[in-house]
């Protein structure tokens, strides 16, 4: 068990890891459960495609500098976002086609940039690596974390109003278009912080699975939030020992250990489970 559980975080990098993931793990899952309730889950597969472009040119710029590739990332992804939103009001088509054209797009154009540029392991940036984590990423991790906290404690009522009744907010505050502005950056910055460990395409996967998957243990938006938090800290935690005895990338480990969660949830959960709905069926009173 010592061999399994607690040696390999002995070693520094694997600690360094971890200490980077548990602070997603605590800053990502409250955000993706306002995504899955505002229904918008598939906005964070669009922004991990989108921030894409803007790590490839942060690395031509700054080298494999975990700064440049951050703030190239978060500009990528605000840009996206953006530019969906600005296409779909202009055009009048939906929204949900104009951002599958354009992450397409960003990502197409991110691995043309990082193909083209001799040096980089491409691997690494797409699934992540627990190796990448140095102390510069740490603290990256770890600051953006310390910001969105607070921040969503500040927003916290009127994105629960605006998630519920947008209309209500937008005629008492008229704040509305500001406060999913701050949200939309609150969920790039975690998924930029994200990418060194578990990769630009499985940075959302702590965020997204356990939210998802709170929903399945929780009855109330504080309840899903704490379930989401809590299976996102045990999956980065497996998910991490799973990527060191298997010998996986960090992202897929504790994305496939995060989807094992969310699994035993739908099956089980006390919330809109299988064995919840069949056993409503057998004894409907």
């Amino acid at each position: 068990m010592i061999h399994l559980l607690i040696e390999p975080f002995a070693l520094g990098f694997m600690r360094r890891a971890l200490a980077g993931c548990l602070a997603i793990a605590i800053a990502g899952p409250p955000l993706g459960v306002f995504l899955v309730l505002r229904r918008m889950s598939l906005m964070s597969d669009v922004l991990q495609h989108g921030i894409l472009p803007g790590i490839a040119l942060g690395a031509l710029v700054g080298g494999l500098s975990v700064f440049a590739m951050g703030i190239g990332g978060v500009l990528a992804g605000l840009a996206v976002a953006l530019i969906a939103g600005f296409l779909t009001r202009a055009t009048g088509a939906r929204e949900d086609s104009q951002l599958a054209g354009v992450y397409l797009l960003a990502l197409a154009f991110g691995v043309a940039l990082l193909s083209a540029r001799r040096g980089i392991d491409l691997t690494h940036l797409l699934f992540g690596s627990v190796l990448a984590v140095d102390d510069l990423a740490l603290t990256l991790m770890a600051g953006v974390a310390t910001l969105v906290l607070p921040v969503l404690a500040v927003i916290w009522r009127p994105l629960v109003l605006e998630s519920f009744d947008p209309d209500f907010l937008r005629a008492e505050a008229g704040n509305g278009g500001v406060i999913h502005g701050v949200f939309l950056t609150l969920v790039v910055l975690v998924v930029v912080a994200g990418f060194t460990a578990l990769g630009t395409l499985m940075s959302v996967g702590l965020m997204m699975l356990p939210a998802i998957a709170g929903r399945h243990w929780g009855e109330t938006l504080p309840a899903q939030v704490i379930a989401a938090v809590a299976i996102a800290v045990l999956s980065a935690i497996c998910g991490l020992l799973l990527s060191y005895h298997a010998d996986l990338p960090a992202g897929p480990a504790i994305v496939l250990t995060a989807g094992g969660f969310w699994l035993v949830g739908l099956l089980a959960g006390p919330q809109q489970s299988l064995l919840r709905r069949l056993a409503h069926r057998a004894h409907p009173a």
